[in-house]
């Protein structure tokens, strides 16, 4: 794909310059601010600088997923500036957004100071993000092509990050792939008593415990203990680099290095709404850590788990999501089944599991929803819901699963 400059701030009568011709024109000036609204956060952007990494790089908080230009998460309206744009998919940003004002701060590179709005953009205090090494402790196959792989993280390097963030396996040639984490952090047995209290920054950044309350509140994420294992289930996609290796050649006590926390998909703790958590196939496994989050924390909001797959089998943890009903009476499970066949004797629901959410809740305008799992079943959520259930598009929070041929396709 040909990158295209946004139009505004350029004369009307003047063809678009290129990417080489505003580096040329740009070249030796200062690096630029880009400015979020409603949150007033502003970070700088260094010369030929994402907008996207440079707010990473810093700790700002903007949504984003596959950081590729191919699914569209980190999409934001440019109120004011000149940006131009990377290589990316058209699903992602059509050129008819790009003319309405809308950027992918992932592959979008500033040419002037820059406004953008986005309502999802996070705090300060995001986690710092760590390349480590880590041990695979276990290798245990859920389906005929789902791996459940457990990492030890190093001993002496406290690894902290949000339920519902991914890491990224860096290969030996470089390559990157990238899987959610299916465990919410455990927070250390020392500190797990904090967060019975509120913890507030003192002025040294330090925390302070005040008087106890017997009514717990929301409170600043603990960094769990040192040591900490992570869980992740990967998808087999024959012909794949890692994937092929992880159903072959992986052996338990394998070195590997990860680098994370990524991401921005994680619940959203200042609201009272009740919930929709959508997963299809492995997409699963950031719902897994947010429902465990919900239990260590105590959250007591509504939520109702609509898990699809093609086959019951590739409900492949059916059975964890059924003992915690038993566990946490605010969840609910629907299991949906798009492809069953006779012999697996499935009696429950069948269809698209994006239209069976709409089809026991029609009005979801005072709900969020957390969908993960393949694009197509993400970006039909989001339409239908948003324009037949009313959902506000803020209260739309994804993770869509890009694989290396979708981005190959960018």
């Amino acid at each position: 794909m040909t990158p295209t400059a946004t139009q505004q701030a350029l004369p009307a009568q003047a063809p678009p310059p290129s990417l080489a011709e505003l580096h040329e024109i740009n070249a030796g000036m200062q690096a630029f601010q880009v400015s979020v609204l409603p949150s007033g956060r502003e970070f700088g952007v260094n010369q030929g600088e994402a907008m996207l990494a440079a707010g990473i790089r810093q700790g700002v908080g903007l949504p984003y997923g596959c950081k590729d230009g191919a699914c569209g998460s980190c999409k934001c309206k440019k109120i004011s500036g000149v940006v131009l744009h990377g290589p990316h998919q058209s699903k992602a940003l059509s050129d008819e957004e790009e003319a309405n004002g809308f950027v992918l701060t992932c592959c979008g590179v500033p040419f002037s100071d820059v406004v953008l709005e986005s309502r999802q953009v996070t705090e300060a205090g995001a986690f710092p993000i760590k390349k480590m090494p880590s041990r695979v402790m276990l290798l245990e196959k859920k389906s005929h092509d789902v791996m459940l792989v457990k990492l030890q993280l190093p001993a002496n390097d406290g690894f902290a990050y949000h339920a519902g963030q991914y890491v990224e396996f860096i290969l030996r040639d470089g390559a990157r792939r990238s899987y959610s984490m299916a465990t919410a952090p455990r927070p250390s047995p020392v500190l797990t008593a904090l967060t019975t209290t509120p913890v507030q920054a003192g002025a040294d950044g330090a925390g302070v415990t005040p008087t106890p309350t017997p009514t717990p509140t929301p409170t600043l994420p603990v960094p769990p203990a040192p040591g900490h294992g992570l869980e992740l289930h990967i998808r087999h996609m024959p012909g794949g680099k890692f994937t092929d290796h992880v159903f072959g050649a992986m052996k338990e006590k394998e070195i590997v290095r990860i680098e994370g926390p990524f991401g921005t998909f994680f619940l959203r703790e200042d609201s009272a709404k009740p919930m929709i958590l959508l997963a299809s196939g492995t997409g699963f496994a950031p719902i897994k850590a947010v429902i465990e989050d919900m239990q260590l924390k105590g959250i007591d909001r509504p939520a109702t788990l609509y898990w699809g797959g093609r086959r019951p089998a590739d409900l492949y943890l059916d059975d964890w999501v059924k003992a915690k009903l038993a566990e946490m009476p605010n969840l609910k499970y629907v299991p949906v089944i798009s492809n069953a066949v006779p012999e697996d004797n499935w009696s429950g629901r069948t269809g698209f599991v994006h239209a069976a959410v709409l089809q026991d809740f029609p009005d979801l305008s005072g709900h969020q929803v957390y969908a993960c799992g393949a694009p197509i079943v993400i970006d039909s959520a989001k339409t239908a819901y948003t324009t037949e259930g009313g959902l506000p598009e803020d209260e739309f929070y994804a993770d869509s699963f890009i694989t290396e041929a979708d981005k190959a396709r960018a």
